[in-house]
This record gives C-alpha cells, sequence and structure tokens, in this order.
C-alpha cells in the first residue's frame, strides 16, 4: 500500500534531482552501489551500538537512491533486466543489515534474545517473501498480491520506530519502547504477508493447470474404459488425476 503511493510521490520530488545527476555523467548502476552501501553502513556502524537516531538518519540519506536509479535510468531510457536485477538484488543485502544489525544490537549490549530472535525473523521472512513472488512470477504466474506488509511498510515501520527510540538517549523518557514494538508488528505482518502470497500463489497455480488442461486437444472428451490409442492401454481417470496433482 505504502509501496503504491509513496513511491509516486517521492518520484516526483526527487526527478529534478536525477535529472542533475544525469547532467553530472552518474549512471543509475552507480547511485545503485552507492545508495546500498550507505544503508549497510548506516546500518551495521550504528545500530549495534544503540545509535537508533543517526544510524536511521544514515539510512535514509541513502535508503532514497532506490527512486533516483529508477528515475534515472527512465529518463535515459536505459531500463533493462540487469539494472532491474542489480537492484531487487541490492535491495536484499540492504534489509538484511537494517535487521542484521537490530539483532547485533540485542544479541550484544542490547542483551534481549527475544528480540534478537525476532529481528532474525524479520530478517529471513523479508526475503522469503520477496522470494515468493519473483518465484512465482518465474513460473508464470502474476501473483496477484500485495500483501499486509511489503518492502515499503517494513522498512518505514522499522526505520521510523528505531529513529524515535533514539531519541531515548537525548532525554525522551519510554521510547525506546517503540522499537520492540515495530519488530514485533513486523514479524506477524510478514508471517501474514508470507502466508498471502503462498496461498495466493497456490491458487492461482491450480487455475493456471485447470486452463492448460481444457486447452489440450480432445480434453473433455470421453472414451470408453478399456480403450487403447496406439497400443498403449488407456490409463485410469483416478491415475491421471493423481499424477496433475503433483
Amino acid at each position: 500500500m505504502l509501496n503504491k503511493y509513496a513511491r509516486a510521490f517521492f518520484t516526483r520530488v526527487l526527478t529534478p534531482f536525477a535529472a542533475f545527476l544525469i547532467r553530472r555523467g552518474v549512471s543509475p548502476d552507480a547511485v545503485t552501489l552507492v545508495g546500498t552501501a550507505g544503508v549497510i553502513a548506516g546500518a551495521l556502524v550504528f545500530y549495534p551500538r544503540g545509535e537508533f537516531f543517526w544510524g536511521t538518519i544514515v539510512i535514509t540519506l541513502f535508503v532514497f537512491s532506490d527512486l533516483v536509479d529508477g528515475n534515472m535510468a527512465r529518463q535515459l531510457g536505459r531500463s533493462s533486466r540487469w539494472g532491474a536485477f542489480l537492484d531487487s538484488t541490492l535491495d536484499r543485502v540492504a534489509d538484511g543489515a537494517i535487521f542484521g544489525g537490530f539483532a547485533l544490537w540485542y544479541a550484544g549490549q542490547g542483551d534481549d534474545n527475544a528480540l534478537c530472535a525476532v529481528s532474525i525473523f524479520c530478517l529471513a521472512s523479508g526475503q522469503v517473501v520477496s522470494y515468493t513472488k519473483a518465484r512465482g512470477e518465474s513460473i508464470g504466474l502474476p501473483v496477484a498480491v500485495n500483501g499486509l506488509v511489503e518492502r515499503a511498510e517494513r522498512l518505514v515501520v522499522s526505520l521510523v520506530a528505531a529513529g524515535l527510540a533514539g531519541l531515548h538517549k537525548f532525554g525522551v523518557p519510554g521510547i525506546q519502547y517503540l522499537l520492540p514494538v515495530a519488530l514485533w508488528i513486523v514479524a506477524v505482518g510478514s508471517l501474514v504477508t508470507l502466508i498471502q502470497r503462498v496461498v495466493t500463489v497456490r491458487r492461482e497455480s491450480a487455475e493456471a493447470e485447470a486452463e492448460a488442461a481444457k486447452a489440450e486437444p480432445g480434453a473433455g472428451e470421453s472414451r470408453p474404459v478399456g480403450a487403447e490409442e496406439s497400443g498403449t492401454p488407456a490409463a485410469r481417470p483416478e491415475a491421471e488425476g493423481h499424477e496433475a496433482a503433483k
């Protein structure tokens, strides 16, 4: 949901900056690489030390590269499979760094094994949620479901909560509890989204197989039991159904 509306808004806002980088000879791939490096640095340098406010500031500055590089590619007319692959792959790396930074904090100075486990679950489930859509599309299914918590929601909820939690070091009382709450929300939401996508792929797969069966020559024509074709005994209907269900 956030991805649908926020991306359109920030794309318009960042278009002049993307045009400026193009005039300076910067390539979209370079922006992707620099942006990912900045997110990784912000997450793995600041978060494990509990510097959530400054870590979030650094990450936020670089995370918009995900919109800038695509904007640049469209302006240049260079949208390519390689660019889409690189962008998607490095998004997974950046997400892993963010939740990995949370896990390192709770495994160390944060001293909370439960929240460390939740952070790791957020990291893993985010990767799997993305994989289910990519894998479904690779086998020709539309995977027509957005899901409760996609990448945009995971990032916004986690980063906003982390940034606000970091204000605890500036004397704001009680605000540090926002991050644990946010991690639990992301974990549960990611699990729900994963289930939604698996169910959708299962349904679309069954529908596609049913359509393919209807399109086969001779589909739906009855044949006497025991009839033979080309010298081969006819398979039993229940056996055919079993094989199709695999």
